[in-house]
């Protein structure tokens, strides 16, 4: 990843957590790796654990950053959520894996899209 994007996508996981935190979720890890990728966001909401992945784009070239959960990426983030909950027995909550799509605008705030439950 370039260092633009690897900015972008940084600059994009502080938004969502900032934004989740002002609805009222718990950040409680950030940037976890598992042997089937990273999970950006972990938080919690009442009794729900809820694994957040965030997609930020600063254009339009590539469509509406959520296009970018392709079939291959939401297993990877499935088996990632369970790899944290086996790594975690101590975890006994229902969970759910939600998508931040974040929309970088010049002249505007950002634009925030926040899917709950996205990925079944």
């Amino acid at each position: 990843m370039s260092g633009h994007n690897r900015a972008l996508g940084q600059w994009g996981e502080t938004l969502a957590a900032e934004y989740l935190t002002r609805r009222g979720y718990t950040l409680v890890a950030r940037n976890v790796r598992t042997p089937y990728g990273e999970i950006d966001l972990i938080v919690r909401s009442s009794e729900t654990l809820v694994f957040v992945e965030v997609k930020t784009r600063a254009g339009e070239a590539y469509g509406p950053p959520e296009a970018s959960i392709t079939p291959k990426k939401r297993t990877h983030l499935i088996e990632s959520a369970q790899a944290y909950l086996q790594a975690h027995p101590e975890i006994r909550l229902p969970w759910r894996i939600d998508v931040i799509a974040i929309r970088k605008r010049r002249d505007a705030a950002p634009e925030i899209v926040h899917f709950e439950n996205a990925v079944t």
